[in-house]
């Protein structure tokens, strides 16, 4: 009688740690490029300063918002577009901690478009990071306010009549401090980005380009994931430091990706704790007489 074959002991993943295991399998698709910018996400949390008792991450509705449903930390799946109000009030609530916002393009840009802009006007110190997979991949390939000029999607079949956003131009001229644009393929860059943005006090902002072939590619001629692959890999170009403006996303060019911004200003809580002790200084006078320019006074 042969011996009973003993079971070979599974081995444990570098990042099981920060995995809740029993949510797996995802619902990813295969080619999708989320699972490769969560890993990232994982990656650049275990190399952060942070307790992990001292991060959160928080997610609205959309294939990218399922993060917030397999990382093992405080996180937060809360309704279509409302992330960033959410990890807002968890900020105030805690500000010694990092917040992290993962959002798909859909979910932060069109709905949650108005919460963006506040935020990154407000300089609110959070960490957001947006897989721009180019359309409303979850709920059936839908047109998006990321949907390149032309592409099809199933509402725009003939392409789409309209501009895109500029995600790290709108962000950057809101008063984002950190602004980063890698495509999932980017996993080294990508991951030391993400490290940047959760150290950096104030609003940071990463866009990421994902492989979508489920929804986008086989309705644009990119069915095959490793064609999306190659695509991004062959077009992308790396220009730090560069003015957003000039990063426009067209397919007919090059993909323009990197560190666009990096800037100091203070956060809302630098200047809502300013406020509350009285240190702003006075108002301006408003009475024509009475103003005197700065030169004038200090000459």
């Amino acid at each position: 009688m042969s011996a009973k074959r003993k079971k070979k002991a599974v081995q444990r993943h570098p990042q099981d740690e920060l995995l809740r295991t029993d949510r797996l399998p995802h619902i990813w698709c295969p080619g999708c490029g989320i699972g490769t910018v969560f890993s990232c996400v994982i990656a650049a949390i275990q190399k952060s300063e942070f307790e992990l008792d001292d991060i959160a991450m928080v997610s609205g509705i959309g294939c990218t918002g399922r993060m917030a449903g397999y990382i093992k930390l405080d996180s937060f799946h809360t309704t279509h577009g409302r992330a960033i109000p959410f990890a807002t009030g968890l900020k105030l609530a805690h500000p010694e901690g990092c917040v992290i916002v993962a959002s798909g393009d859909g979910d932060l840009l069109a709905i949650g478009g108005n919460h963006f802009i506040h935020a990154a006007r407000r300089n609110m110190d959070l960490t957001v990071i947006c897989v721009n997979n180019f359309n409303y991949g979850m709920t059936g390939g839908q047109l998006a306010p990321s949907t390149p000029f032309g592409a099809k999607t199933t509402t725009s079949p003939v392409g789409s009549p309209e501009e895109p956003f500029n995600m790290c131009a709108l962000a950057a001229s809101c008063g984002a401090v950190y602004v980063a644009r890698w495509t999932a393929l980017h996993i080294r860059r990508l991951t030391g980005s993400i490290s940047e943005a959760m150290q950096k006090p104030g609003f940071s902002f990463v866009e990421i380009l994902s492989p979508c072939p489920t929804s986008f590619g086989r309705r644009n001629r990119i069915r095959n994931p490793l064609d999306l692959v190659r695509f991004f890999h062959e077009r992308s170009v790396i220009r730090n430091g560069i003015d957003p403006q000039d990063a426009v996303l067209d397919f007919n060019k090059n993909l323009v990706v990197g560190t666009f911004v990096d800037i100091e200003r203070p956060t809302f809580l630098d200047n809502y704790q300013l406020m509350n002790r009285r240190e702003l200084g006075d108002w301006p006078t408003l009475e024509p007489k009475a103003f005197v320019p700065e030169e004038q006074a200090s000459s």
